[in-house]
């Protein structure tokens, strides 16, 4: 793989793992099964029967999961501890046999990259459920459409997809800081208007 193309599969797939690490995996692993890409060895493993059959697995399951309002939600958290570093690992194997601090540092932006994702798409979902209640079906839709379509492009047209690639980074840095501040009022909504850090009376 050239430069550009590795840059685009690292980048993607800690983008979209941040997303869903499952569908990831499998869209990744499918590609290059099928002959779309020559994925580096470090990553080839995604392409055996038994890695594609599990991740197919999980994926089915977090399917169901991500569409049932409150349940999303505690997946949504629960996987927090697991999509950041499954971005990092596929960020640092994209690269390869590179340079160890290459590998390092490539581990560290897709682990920075997948939160990202991951926050803003928690953070929509939380926006989103306040005002719609029920939208948590067609979210996840979209969320699974744009991982498969974000990583097709990547492997298929690196340089637009770094080009949508910075957008979308610019767009989650714009929103985040909002996105917090809307869980804060969330939180204590649900709390009954009383502060996060009330501590009660201290004499």
């Amino acid at each position: 793989m050239d430069t550009l193309a590795t840059l685009a599969l690292a980048l993607g797939g800690s983008w979209a793992s941040g997303i869903n690490m499952y569908l990831a995996a499998l869209t990744i692993g499918i590609a290059g099964r099928v002959g779309a890409v020559r994925l580096p060895e470090s990553l080839q493993a995604l392409e055996s029967t038994w890695i594609l059959a599990l991740a197919g697995v999980l994926y089915a399951v977090n399917f169901f999961a991500d569409k049932i309002p409150a349940v999303d939600t505690v997946n949504n958290f629960i996987h927090t501890f697991l999509r950041i570093p499954a971005g990092a690992v596929l960020a640092g194997a994209a690269v390869g046999d590179a340079d160890p601090a290459i590998i390092v540092a490539a581990a560290l932006v897709g682990g920075t990259l997948a939160f990202g994702s991951h926050a803003t798409k928690t953070g929509t979902r939380v926006a989103a459920t306040g005002v719609a209640p029920g939208s948590s079906i067609g979210l996840s839709i979209l969320e699974d459409i744009a991982v498969v379509g974000g990583l097709w492009l990547a492997i298929k047209n690196a340089v637009v997809f770094l080009i949508l690639l910075a957008i979308v980074v610019a767009l989650m840095i714009w929103l985040l800081p909002k996105m917090f501040r809307l869980f804060v009022s969330v939180v204590r909504r649900v709390t009954g208007g009383r502060r996060l850090d009330s501590a009660g009376p201290t004499g």
